[in-house]
């Protein structure tokens, strides 16, 4: 009798180590991390843009609201300072200080950035993003010590993010062509600095083109067993019909002289939120792939 008892209780004392090891075994399986890849789709009410220069046949054509007939040749923006906001509210932020290694250009010619890829991001639920179009105050300088690789990529010939007259990036550049008879279309955007002339001692800041950009996934990005991929889409139908301003293309407009407060700030508003009651701007999430 004492026997059984014995075999009994040891038996007993096993099950908990059994199911511990069951446990840990379940757990070594799931990463601590897995990357989670951003892909944007560049659209014009819903349909995919195609680039095309003036006699382009093949080109989107685009028509506002306003019945304002246009299309674009290059198309181009900076997304920096991404992070992920877990399902508990946690914020995780993705090199949000190194423009090496947590920013890109989008560009709608080079299909290779359109997918831009997050790596190492913890494993848990996420269920929204925040990111930059455009560079913060803080890093907005032509760094090539700090961060030649960006450096590098926005200042090449094709790409041309760089200020020809500052010392900060572009954020965003369109380039198209206009009513029946293709008049240009240029629009680029940045913060701007304001001071005496040829002097950059006096320079201070002017204009902040930088907006932040908070999306809610429609689910949730689940990272862990799984690499999710959450498609960003970027209405260009803003630019001209946002929330903020509705902008009628003229000599004036369409191609400004002078990239000032003024001249940028109303696509700004558009296509970026006005930095208060809209912070989605043309941006959406179309869905999340697990």
């Amino acid at each position: 009798m004492k026997t059984q008892t014995i075999k009994n209780f040891k038996k007993y004392l096993l099950l908990p180590a059994i199911a511990l090891a069951f446990v840990s075994c379940s757990d070594d399986d799931v990463p601590v991390a897995n990357n989670v890849t951003l892909e944007f789709n560049n659209t014009f009410q819903g349909e995919t843009i195609v680039l095309g220069d003036a006699a382009s046949t093949e080109a989107t054509t685009n028509t506002s609201a306003e019945g304002q007939i246009h299309h674009f040749s290059e198309l181009k923006y900076v997304i920096s300072n991404i992070r992920l906001i877990k399902e508990n509210g946690t914020e995780i932020p993705y090199n949000v200080n190194n423009l090496d290694k947590g920013a890109t250009v989008v560009d709608q010619s080079k299909a290779e950035t359109l997918k831009y890829v997050l790596n190492a991001i913890p494993t848990d639920d996420y269920n929204q993003i925040i990111f930059g179009l455009g560079v913060k105050t803080s890093l907005n300088d032509l760094d090539q010590v700090s961060f030649p690789e960006f450096y590098a990529a926005t200042g090449e010939n094709d790409t041309e993010m760089h200020w020809e007259w500052g010392t900060g990036y572009r954020f965003t550049k369109i380039e198209g062509f206009y009513d029946t008879d293709n008049k240009a279309l240029s629009f680029h955007s940045g913060s701007t600095l304001e001071g005496t002339k040829d002097d950059e001692s006096t320079y201070v800041p002017g204009f902040d083109a930088y907006r932040e950009i908070t999306l809610v996934f429609p689910a949730m990005a689940k990272v862990g067993e799984r690499s999710p991929k959450i498609v960003i889409e970027a209405d260009f139908d803003y630019l001209l019909s946002g929330k903020t301003n509705t902008i009628l293309l003229d000599d004036k407009n369409a191609t400004p002289s002078a990239h000032t407060s003024v001249s940028m700030s109303q696509y700004v508003d558009n296509i970026g939120g006005d930095g208060s009651s809209d912070s989605t701007g043309m941006f959406s999430i179309s869905h999340v792939e697990n």
